[in-house]
Parts: structure tokens; C-alpha cells; sequence
């Protein structure tokens, strides 16, 4: 009969989850985000990603929250306690606490701020669009307004990028640690 305790144990459920978290960075970040950029046309991109990001930047925040919880302890009597209690241990704070407050602090960035911000001023683009008769990705000239949104759209969605980047390497950093754990 197959040992059954693990299920009892945070380390499978870590685990999973830290898969999850870092197939999603890396698939949205890397090839869907990309493959939908060059196969849709801006209107459909951008109604797509309208909807995907607030449940990408909703699973960023959560699933580092849900590895601090999980966080297995070290097998040995001498190793640091699961859970929360082991993620802010004295002995984990660059390995294990910095990574994962990182990478929640950029989810909930995004999810809060840079995201709604960038939703905003894509509305206030569309409104401006009508105004001009003119998309707000057409060829020069635009008018002074179109030009500041425009500059504003692309300063908030580089540093969405940005933060998503930093979350990204934080996600592959606290990788190693988990690797580095491995018998």
C-alpha cells in the first residue's frame, strides 16, 4: 500500500504551486503575450489582455502568498519550521522571504495600480481616438493629447514590464533555493 502521509505534508502542494507560478510568468510573459500580440490585431490584443491580466497579476499575488504558506521546513531536528513561521525565519530571509515578498509585492503593484492605470489610460485612448478620427497607433502627426497619452501608455507599460521581470527572476532565484534543498 502506497505511503499516504505526504498528502498530509505542505511539500507537494509547494511544489505545485511554484510550478504553476512560474509556468504562468514564464507562458504569458514569454510566448502567449507574444503569439497574441502578432496574430491579433490591436483591438482584439487589447481586449484580450484587458481580461487575461487581471487574473495573471490576481495568480502573481496569490500564489507566492500560497508558498509562504507551504513553505516545507528541513527534515533535519535541527532545520527551520514549515509554513509561515519557516518562510520568516531568520535563516530564510534572503532565500526564502525576499524572493517571495517580491514577487508578491510586484503582483499586487500590478494588480492594483500599474494594471488599472494602464486600463485607464487605454479608455481615455479609445475617447481621445474618437475625438482625433484617428487610432492612437497610426502613423504621425497626432494631436498634443494623443501624444501624451500615447507617452503615458508607454511609460506605464514599461514599467508594468518591468515589475513583471522582477517578478520573474525573484520566481527563478527562489527556484535555485528550492533546487538547492534537494537530496
Amino acid at each position: 500500500m502506497p505511503d499516504l502521509s505526504i498528502l498530509k505534508s505542505p511539500a507537494p502542494y509547494h511544489i505545485i504551486t511554484y510550478g504553476t507560478l512560474l509556468g504562468t510568468q514564464f507562458f504569458q510573459s514569454f510566448i502567449g503575450g507574444i503569439v497574441a500580440f502578432r496574430t491579433l490585431s490591436r483591438p482584439q490584443f487589447a481586449a484580450l489582455q484587458a481580461k487575461i491580466f487581471p487574473i495573471y497579476f490576481g495568480l502573481q499575488t496569490a500564489l507566492p502568498a500560497i508558498l509562504a504558506v507551504t513553505y516545507p521546513g528541513a527534515r533535519s531536528p535541527r532545520g527551520t519550521a514549515s509554513g509561515l513561521q519557516g518562510t520568516f525565519a531568520e535563516v530564510n530571509r534572503w532565500s526564502v522571504l525576499a524572493p517571495l515578498a517580491t514577487m508578491f509585492v510586484a503582483g499586487l503593484a500590478n494588480l492594483l495600480v500599474i494594471g488599472p492605470t494602464t486600463t485607464k489610460i487605454m479608455a481615455e485612448r479609445k475617447q481621445q481616438e474618437v475625438k482625433d478620427g484617428k487610432k492612437s497607433y497610426d502613423p504621425a502627426p497626432h494631436s498634443k493629447e494623443m501624444l501624451k497619452l500615447n507617452q503615458a501608455f508607454g511609460r506605464i507599460h514599461g514599467i508594468s514590464s518591468l515589475v513583471n521581470l522582477v517578478s520573474f527572476l525573484s520566481t527563478v532565484v527562489y527556484g535555485f533555493h528550492l533546487a538547492g534543498r534537494l537530496e
